[in-house]
């Protein structure tokens, strides 16, 4: 399989505002605050809690065990694609394929790879500022669900709980994007990107 690289990460990285809501950007949505592994692990250790309740509003049962789902990755990474948020690559039983990364081959039925995230920003007194970001999914379902897709259900639950948008449900014009981002690298890769190998367990 061919290996994403970084210009194709950037490439494919856009910027999508809608109602009011960052998705995406190919120049960072918030200002650039370089971490540590260690601080970013300890700025993700305070917010896990939040995040997992203020996902869980949305009524969506996987909010409140994905935590205890595989974590692939050593620290939180700044994601490009992901409005310039760092994230966490997590994936239930199913979807434990993902670990192999370029090797994983196509996607099991029932897999599910989540994202959640937080922004870091510079404070007026210099300090960081942390904040909740949103939760970004995708699911693998049956052949047929959605071609255009490739049977890919992409979701996003925004920090007050609320589902921005579901493949094929509520809002699904909102994930197109999501969908034609991943679509670049469907032949080879099943449309999943992968952590930077620096991030990698």
């Amino acid at each position: 399989m061919k290996r994403q690289s970084k210009a194709l990460i950037h490439r494919l990285a856009v910027l999508a505002i809608v109602g009011g809501v960052v998705i995406g950007a190919g120049t960072a949505a918030y200002a650039a605050v370089e971490l540590s592994n260690k601080q970013a692990n300890s700025y993700y250790a305070s917010l896990t809690k939040l995040l997992k309740d203020c996902y869980a509003r949305s009524g969506l049962a996987l909010t409140k065990v994905y935590q205890s789902w595989d974590r692939y990755n050593t620290a939180p990474y700044e994601s490009a694609t992901h409005g310039g948020r760092f994230v966490n690559n997590y994936a239930n039983a199913k979807a434990k394929a993902y670990g192999k990364y370029e090797a994983s081959g196509p996607m099991a039925v029932g897999g599910i790879l989540v994202k959640d995230s937080f922004q870091v920003k510079k404070g007026k007194n210099g300090k960081n500022k942390v904040t909740p970001g949103p939760m970004f999914i995708m699911e693998k379902m049956a052949a047929g669900f959605n071609p255009s897709t490739h049977d890919w259900k992409y979701s996003m639950i925004t920090v007050n709980g609320k589902i921005f948008g579901t493949t094929n449900g509520k809002g699904s014009k909102k994930m197109k994007f999501c969908a034609d981002c991943h679509n670049a690298v469907a032949e080879d890769q099943d449309t999943m990107f992968y952590l930077p190998e620096e991030f990698r367990k």
